[in-house]
């Protein structure tokens, strides 16, 4: 007679592990991890890591989230090596930090981790990691798909930096216009112009012209040194088949992920294929500021008629001038500038000038509302508000640049 028993299900292959000293320390990540795969996940010490990738229950592993707080930074290099080791057995890798230095988060990003979240986890964003993920061949694809633009070794080089003295003063509303009035600047054989949103974490460019960030962007800042000129053209888009955008990454990164020398190979890049190169500088000041104020053919500094602007530029003065840096150099730009009929407004600016011991040569008038809507609604003034009296000064500086940067200038 046979006995029929119940048979027992088989469990479910992992298809994940979280790797960490001790994953109770991460419980919001516990959390996640079961809410999106259920049971179909383990969790892994990090001297349990290597050897589980070579076992048969390794085989079926999609991806690892590697979560780790500051005790671990002394481990970098043990670290490093799961991060090698899984990538080599085509295994993802999130990274889950919670108080971690940049300098450490930027070494391990560097060594081939897929995605980083911080920790506490923010709602969704560990599934977004996730599906992100599980789809790298679209997202190769998508890649490849899209037109990356096309570079020529003839371009003049002009490199403009846009420095705001003060938070909300205008200064990328400011790079932005100028950029596409350069772009635009005549119909006869315009220059290339690109503009690079260097403020890299919460830079508003992409905002204002409404272009996709390119998940390149973070690619090629993260290795900049194997930086090419098809890798630096697939991290551009192009704005109405006019303008060049490097916008800020998707993601946000630590602030040191790209120190002085790689911001010198990338303004080179930038000079040798664009006749004017635009960078909307970050609010405040990284190291590699002064390569920047350095390299740039012209620097703006734009400022407003308020104690913030005068404070930060008198603030910003004594550093370079104890550091022995070019502070002449910056070209002060005053935006929302007094009416002519304002004499009270023109008498602070005075004071202001005095002040400070600087020229303010460049008056910008208040756009007003349409500024803001312009913005919102991802173009230049000049496609949404041609006749605005902003816009119309800022034609008239990039006609002006043009005409003293063009090569055939003296002939004409």
């Amino acid at each position: 007679m046979t006995s029929i028993l119940p048979s027992t299900p088989q469990p479910a292959p992992l298809v994940a592990c979280t790797i960490s000293r001790d994953v109770q320390e991460f419980d919001l990540l516990i959390e996640d991890m079961e809410a999106v795969l259920g049971e179909a996940w383990g969790d892994l010490g990090f001297d349990e890591a290597l050897h589980f990738f070579t076992q048969e229950e390794g085989e079926h592993l999609e991806f690892v989230a590697l979560a780790i707080d500051e005790e671990d930074e002394a481990n970098v290099e043990h670290l490093s090596s799961i991060i090698a080791a899984a990538k080599a057995r085509k295994i993802k890798v999130v990274l889950i930090a919670h108080d971690v230095t940049p300098s450490a988060l930027h070494h391990l990003l560097r060594q081939g981790a897929d995605e980083f979240v911080p920790y506490p986890l923010p709602e969704g964003e560990l599934e977004a990691a996730i599906e992100r993920m599980r789809a790298p061949e679209v997202t190769q694809a998508s890649r490849k798909g899209e037109p990356g633009v096309k570079l020529s070794h003839d371009g003049d080089g002009v490199i403009i930096a846009v420095q705001g003295m003060a938070g909300g003063c205008g200064a990328s509303t400011f790079a932005t216009n100028l950029a596409w009035e350069l772009a635009t600047v005549t119909k006869d054989k315009p220059p290339r112009v690109c503009i690079m949103d260097l403020g890299l974490q919460f830079g508003a460019v992409s905002t204002y012209l409404d272009v996709q960030r390119r998940e390149a962007v973070l690619e090629l800042l993260s290795d900049i040194e194997a930086m090419d000129e098809d890798s630096f053209g697939q991290a551009l888009v192009t704005f109405e088949e006019k303008l060049h955008v490097f916008t800020s990454p998707a993601d946000l990164p630590p602030l040191d992920i790209i120190g002085q020398s790689q911001v010198q190979a990338l303004l080179d890049t930038a000079a040798r294929h664009f006749d004017f190169v635009v960078i909307d500088m970050p609010p405040s000041l990284v190291q590699w500021s002064e390569t920047v104020l350095c390299a740039a053919q012209v620097y703006f500094g734009v400022i407003e008629l308020d104690m913030r602007s005068a404070q930060n530029t008198y603030r910003l003065k004594r550093a370079l001038q104890a550091e022995d840096l070019p502070f002449d150099k910056i070209r002060f730009v005053l935006n929302r500038a007094p009416k002519f009929t304002d004499l009270q407004g023109k008498s602070r600016l005075k004071r202001m000038q005095e002040s400070l011991d600087i020229s303010v040569d460049l008056h910008l008038p208040d756009g007003g509302r349409a500024v803001a809507e312009s913005g919102d609604h991802g173009q230049p003034l000049a496609l949404q508000q041609p006749k605005n009296a902003l816009r119309k000064e800022i034609a008239k500086l990039a006609r002006s640049l043009y005409e003293v940067g063009r090569p055939d200038a003296e002939a004409a």
